[in-house]
């Protein structure tokens, strides 16, 4: 199952067509290509799916939706934690250091 936790555009690369973005402190790349050009911009919060921007959504939203999510991250094991984060194998992502 693929989990969309919203991520926070942090950069652009307009040449590349990809947004970096912070998903609870994960940064990774994601395409822009399913979004209307100069739609999306710096400080946005978005949905990925399978590595792209899919949706752009209202930052209060997304902040009540990662509050909930730290809660259940809490209630979690250090593992399972970073594997609900960082790994999926229906939902890949390109992570960047």
């Amino acid at each position: 199952m693929c989990l969309s936790i919203p991520s926070k555009v942090v950069k652009i690369d307009k040449e590349k067509n990809i947004a970096t973005v912070d998903t609870m402190g994960v940064k990774r790349e994601a395409g822009l290509d399913l979004m209307e050009e100069g739609s999306v911009k710096i400080g946005d919060y978005v949905l990925l799916h399978i590595g792209f921007v899919m949706e752009k959504i209202d930052e209060s939203y997304a902040l009540e939706a990662l509050e909930t999510y730290q809660e259940i991250l809490d209630k979690m094991n250090e593992e399972d934690r970073q594997r609900a984060i960082l790994e999926d194998d229906e939902c890949p992502n390109r992570e960047i250091t």
